[in-house]
């Protein structure tokens, strides 16, 4: 007989909490406030669809013999986007048809348009990828660059009903043989390109294609701000465990500010949207590190997370600072995942606070997860193990079957966890561990429901 379990105050209110019990039904828009109370601003609302037509001049690949004939086009398709940066700029429209290449450097004025029925589709060998200095994994190195890389461009936009293809079989079968003898091997050991990476960029509109099958990271923003992800189908191989995209890992968000996600359908191998900004034990000392940095005000709404996901959201494993991060209004089908969760990497000092998961629904693995994280753990010498914090996280107003309702672990050598507010939370959790709100310092709890 299930057993219903009604906590309806649990710990002690934290005067200046700044969160308050709302009625707020389901789809409703949310008080137009980030977490810590200030305004968001009105740049996430005044969206505008790309019209490719106020684009500039159209440069259609079937027009400069460049065909879907099955042969391998990069230098083609980069010296038409050269073309059009230097005659002043303009649209790469890839017509119906599949259309193979390796990496792509867009410039400014450039941008890219796919029809329906097209697909952009990545070569499987990695030297078809040019070597040069990225940002990957938190950390600022040489590594190969994506299928499509924009860098300093203002303005950038990728649009249409067409697919980014990262014809990733080859790359995922490799990376799983090569974890079958060396079970510590790193993401990066088994090279392999992602498929869109921004960085430093602003005003960047990504919209309505279908990006699929990454041999890496599918979508890495870096060091930029005003971006839009719209209306994307995201997805990688789920299974079998040889053919599963390994760290394919949706959305990272790194080292940004002003960043909307809206409408999106999300199943990848791994998490769904990311903070990174940096790791290792002096990550947040610009003295010893190159380019880390935080991530401030991130809305995410109304996307739909799909079943080959592990984390719809994800705090970490490689961030130092996350500010004003909200979820809401979305979807949940992971049953072998997790709706939110904190990374707590023991050699990097971490700050997440100021983030709200609120009407999120469906089903998951596990509600809500802090954990410490210890892949790849490396204090590189440092004998005093930083601190991390998790500060005003709160989640509300979710109806959520899971098998676990509440993982978090206590490890006051490595983090403090304080501040946090569930409410109007009505959940089925099939099995333990308990609530333990006692771990948190500072936990509110209002109109918190769990069946078991």
């Amino acid at each position: 007989m299930n057993k219903r379990i009604l906590i309806t105050a649990l710990a002690i209110l934290c005067a200046g909490l700044g969160l308050q019990a709302k009625n707020v039904k389901k789809n409703q828009i949310p008080q137009d406030l980030f977490p810590d109370g200030t305004p968001v601003s009105g740049w996430f609302r005044e969206y505008s669809p790309v019209n490719v037509d106020n684009l500039g001049k159209k440069y259609v690949l079937t027009d400069y013999r460049i065909f879907p004939d099955g042969n391998l086009h990069t230098a083609e398709i980069q010296a038409l986007i050269d073309k059009a940066a230097s005659d002043g700029g303009g649209v790469i429209v890839v017509p119906s048809g599949t259309f193979k290449t390796g990496g792509l450097r867009f410039k400014q004025g450039t941008h890219l348009y796919l029809e329906e029925g097209a697909t952009l589709m990545g070569s499987d060998f990695i030297g078809d990828y040019p070597l040069g200095k990225t940002r990957i994994e938190g950390e600022t190195c040489t590594y190969f660059g994506a299928l499509i890389n924009a860098d300093g461009l203002d303005g950038f936009t990728i649009s249409g009903k067409g697919t980014i293809d990262g014809n990733g079989l080859r790359y995922h079968q490799a990376f799983w043989l090569r974890r079958r003898w060396n079970w510590s091997c790193t993401n990066k050991d088994e090279q392999r390109p992602r498929l869109v990476y921004i960085s430093n960029c602003k005003n960047v509109q990504i919209e309505n294609v279908s990006l699929q099958n990454s041999p890496f990271w599918t979508t890495h923003i870096y060091n930029s701000e005003f971006v839009r992800l719209f209306n994307l189908h995201i997805n990688s191989f789920g299974k079998p465990a040889d053919a599963a995209g390994p760290s394919t890992d949706a959305i990272d968000l790194d080292v940004v500010k002003n960043i909307h996600v809206k409408g999106c359908y999300i199943s990848v191998n791994d998490d769904g949207i990311a903070m990174k900004g940096g790791k290792g034990p002096w990550a947040d000392d610009p003295t010893k590190t190159e380019g880390n940095g935080g991530n401030e005000n991130v809305i995410i709404e109304n996307c739909d997370f799909g079943p080959a996901t592990h984390s719809c959201l994800t705090l970490g494993s490689e961030s130092i600072y996350d500010h004003n991060v909200v979820m809401r209004n979305c979807s949940i089908n992971c049953p072998e995942g997790i709706l939110f969760r904190l990374k707590m990497r023991g050699d990097t000092p971490q700050q997440y606070e100021y983030t709200t998961v609120e009407n999120c629904n469906g089903t998951a693995k596990y509600f809500f997860y802090v954990q410490p994280w210890s892949q790849f753990f490396d204090l590189k010498g440092r004998q005093d193990p930083p601190m991390s914090y998790g500060d005003h996280i709160a989640m509300k107003n979710c109806k959520v079957d899971c098998d676990v309702f509440f993982n978090v672990g206590k490890n006051d050598d490595q983090y403090k966890l304080t501040n946090f507010h569930f409410e109007n939370l009505d959940i089925r959790a099939s099995k333990k561990p308990e609530f333990t709100p006692e771990v948190v310092e500072n936990f509110t709890v209002l109109n918190v429901k769990v069946n078991e």
